[in-house]
């Protein structure tokens, strides 16, 4: 019997711009990544003007597509469609043996994770981020995984989760003075405090499937963020401090990275005189198994409104992570 679950994904991402621009570049982050429990089985993009597209693998290993329009146009649509297939994720302890710190420093001793363990664009210390950390006595506990189960409770019952309280570029010091934010915000915060306790941290870029009887508090309609913490015999485990949920069978990876500068959706530049609205619309289902291909992956989904600063600013446009 197959256990798995399937998902199906479409994400259609809108730049309307106020006057005829001559070309678009862009690079995309949306292809989920096959490794672990997780299997893309399908995968197309497609682009409105029509483009060819290409591909590469970054740094970190993420699939990064890439396309140039170089006619005139007022209007950019990306469309994506996707099926994946997530095996039953093993269970989790709740903590680790008592030897468990002195296994990760070890680990970390060479420099093979030295990067995620260093600050990022966004991820990185503040004074205001110390004194929070010191006011929620955040420091090494018992173990490593007790800790890090701590850390994504602190965090999801001390911020407020509200939607465009915040932009694509706001560092953390923004959500630690109103104590509010979005996935985006949390993840940030996490990466932080999690490095800063000798911990790997990456952030992951992706989806969230929401049931009704979770009460996510994430939104349905966006992209989503959450943690991956690298730990002794587990390996990296997730964890979504918006939702306080060690990530599953329902968290669906795209890209990982030190921090959102590496995983943005969408990420490129346009020439010509005129500013751009952003629209994005998400939509995420299960299914039983995969769909034939002569099926519709999704019905129609309805736009995301951008956030506030989720024009494009010296030309570059990407989208927040709700």
């Amino acid at each position: 019997m197959d256990n798995s679950f399937y998902y199906a994904i479409r994400h259609l991402t809108r730049f309307r711009y106020s006057a005829p621009i001559s070309e678009s570049v862009m690079e995309v982050r949306m292809h989920p990544r096959s490794e672990g429990i997780q299997h893309c089985l399908e995968f197309e993009l497609s682009t409105d003007p029509a483009s060819q597209i290409l591909h590469y693998r970054d740094y970190h290993g993420n699939i990064v597509q890439h396309f140039d329009i170089p006619g005139r146009h007022t209007q950019l649509t990306i469309t994506t469609e996707t099926m994946v297939q997530i095996l039953p994720p093993e269970p989790i302890p709740d903590a680790l043996g008592a030897r468990a710190w002195d296994e990760l420093d070890t680990m970390t001793a060479t420099d093979e994770y030295w990067d995620l363990l260093q600050p990022g664009s966004f991820a990185r210390s503040s004074k205001l981020l110390n004194d929070w950390m010191q006011a929620m006595n955040i420091c090494r506990g018992d173990d490593p995984l007790s800790t890090l189960r701590m850390v994504t409770a602190v965090i999801s019952t001390g911020f407020e989760y509200v939607p465009y309280s915040t932009t694509v570029d706001s560092p953390i010091d923004d959500a630690l003075r109103t104590r509010r934010g979005v996935c985006q915000d949390f993840a940030h915060l996490m990466t932080a405090v999690v490095r800063s306790l000798g911990i790997p941290c990456r952030y992951v870029s992706g989806y969230l499937f929401h049931r009704y009887e979770d009460h996510d508090r994430s939104q349905d309609d966006a992209t989503h963020a959450w943690v991956e913490a690298l730990l002794p015999n587990l390996g990296w485990v997730g964890f979504d401090p918006t939702n306080n949920l060690v990530a599953a069978e329902r968290h669906i990876r795209t890209a990982v990275g030190r921090d959102y500068a590496d995983v943005p959706p969408t990420r490129g530049v346009f020439k010509g005189e005129a500013t751009s609205e952003l629209d994005v619309g998400v939509r995420v289902l299960p299914t039983e198994a995969p769909i034939p291909e002569d099926e519709e992956l999704l019905p129609e989904i309805v736009w995301l409104p951008p956030a506030d600063g989720e024009v494009a600013e010296d030309q570059q446009q990407q989208q927040q992570q709700q």
